[in-house]
């Protein structure tokens, strides 16, 4: 079996996608610390303006784990939806989803900001992605561990026979411990996407799905995994 942990984060980038699709089973790992300024509360979407974050103020959340940290209420909600709008009206695929964002935005029913990025990403993955990845959360599985231990520990829970992960990881996991417990370690390698018509000037792959959504819908398959081999 292949699996991925990681942490739920807020409208994530394709390449979140493009690793879900890779696992038999995704591990939501939102029982850990919280950290500031974080792909957890944030990501960025292209405006006629530039470069646009959008941030969830969950204010000094700093001695929570992600799970623990509550989603606000106020504008933020309504900010966000607008910059959306008034980025991506124009584009092609727009209508084909503007009623799914504006319902999230518009109705809330979360709670903390773990539920509300997981509810966010299992439903793209599910109903605009057509990914069939099964979801779990870290904290049901109720490992003690900490650091690398804790992510040989979660694989060897649920008896996974590879581990995919981010590039980025490289800076701390051992790939030899992972050798020891004979689990398979693939670098996920997120290079050679190809572009789309992305609207508001020099192309930016590192911003939100839902840029990739709105510019070209149903064919946004195409342009994370169905162009690209394997991890």
């Amino acid at each position: 079996m292949r699996v991925v942990i990681n942490q739920s984060n807020y409208l994530p980038w394709k390449g979140y996608f493009d690793l879900i699709h890779d696992a038999d089973l995704f591990i939501f790992l939102d029982d850990v610390q919280y950290t500031h300024r974080d792909w957890r509360s944030r990501n960025r979407i292209k405006s006629a303006q530039g470069s646009l974050w959008l941030t969830i103020p969950v204010g000094n959340a700093r001695n929570l784990f992600v799970n623990e940290v509550p989603l606000p209420s106020g504008e933020w909600r309504n900010d966000h939806w607008n910059s959306i709008r008034h980025a991506y009206s124009k584009s092609r695929y727009f209508s084909k989803y503007a009623a799914f964002f504006s319902e999230i935005y518009s109705k809330p029913r979360w709670a903390t900001l773990s539920e509300f990025n997981q509810f966010l990403i299992k439903t793209i993955a599910r109903d605009h992605l057509g990914i069939q990845t099964k979801f779990i959360d870290s904290a049901d599985l109720n490992v003690t561990e900490t650091k690398q231990d804790r992510i040989i520990a979660l694989l060897k829970a649920v008896g996974a026979k590879t581990y995919i992960s981010g590039p980025a990881a490289k800076a701390y996991l051992d790939p030899l411990r992972f050798a020891d417990e004979k689990i398979e370690l693939i670098w996920k390698d997120y290079s050679n996407y190809p572009e789309y018509p992305q609207p508001h000037g020099p192309f930016d792959h590192a911003v939100s799905i839902i840029d990739l959504l709105f510019a070209v819908g149903p064919k946004a398959r195409n342009y994370i995994w169905e162009k690209r081999q394997g991890p």
